[in-house]
């Protein structure tokens, strides 16, 4: 009996369905920016690069959170470790942010189980246009179920779900992106003044697309804006060798040691 030769290789294949939402042909669609507000009814993480980029992180997820819903209130739950080790937040630094007090509700919870469940709560009450919910160091409450419980309230109650983490290693999760947030260097200021602040984003996960793309933002007028590809950096102290020296005190503090008596720092 004969049988019938077919090509072989990737041209023999099927073609198979085409991805959800998008026809077979059509241009790619564009990567995600943090600019952009992000979508109501989705659970979605921003990860702190270092430790010393927790702040950073916190100060872009609520940008990122007041820009999504600029006419609703938001709901930030941390922990009461946290709120010892790093304060409470400041509400006139939030106004400069461009984020009255008025709009914020703070809640400090005694551990990483209540502030889960008081955040699936918040997401379904449809009372809040975004909650956020800061962890810090690896959470073992925080595991594929539970992120597909937050993800699930966030769509039952069209709230933006944002899971703000630090010190903490990306795991498996029901999220719609994870963003890694750092600090960036700022815009340069007459005279060499500090900057408005400034973040470097990028996307480790996707749902809806291809991940890696990456951001440099400013902070401007109380929102996220991306940075020109041309627009200049601050410069550092070491490489301005011209620039005058900070001015010192007269007599130096003794490391350990208090000051002689009558003797006072100038």
């Amino acid at each position: 009996m004969q049988t019938e030769s077919t090509p072989s290789g990737p041209a023999a294949r099927p073609a198979g369905p085409a991805p959800a939402g998008r026809q077979r042909g059509s241009p790619a669609p564009e990567p995600p920016s943090p600019a952009d507000p992000a979508e109501q009814g989705r659970l979605h993480e921003l990860h702190a690069a270092s430790a010393a980029d927790a702040p950073s992180a916190a100060a872009a997820a609520l940008l990122v959170a007041a820009a999504s819903c600029p006419d609703r209130a938001i709901a930030w739950l941390r922990l009461q470790a946290a709120e010892r080790r790093t304060g409470a937040l400041y509400g006139p630094g939030l106004a400069d942010l461009g984020l009255p007090p008025e709009r914020l509700l703070m809640a400090v919870l005694p551990d990483e189980l209540a502030l889960l469940k008081a955040g699936t709560d918040l997401l379904k009450s449809r009372a809040f246009g975004a909650v956020l919910m800061e962890l810090h160091g690896p959470c073992r409450r925080l595991d594929l179920t539970t992120s597909r419980r937050l993800a699930l309230a966030a769509a039952a109650g069209n709230c933006l779900a944002l899971l703000l983490r630090a010190e903490a290693d990306p795991v498996p999760s029901s999220a719609w992106r994870r963003w890694q947030v750092a600090s960036a260097p700022s815009r340069p200021l007459a005279a060499l003044a500090p900057g408005a602040p400034a973040f470097a984003f990028e996307l480790l996960r996707n749902r809806a697309g291809p991940s890696g793309a990456r951001h440099a933002l400013d902070w401007a007028q109380g929102r996220l804006v991306p940075r020109a590809p041309d627009a200049p950096r601050a410069p550092d102290m070491a490489e301005t060798p011209d620039a005058p020296a900070l001015p010192r005190t007269a007599l130096p503090l003794p490391v350990g040691r208090s000051l002689p008596p009558g003797r006072r720092a100038a």
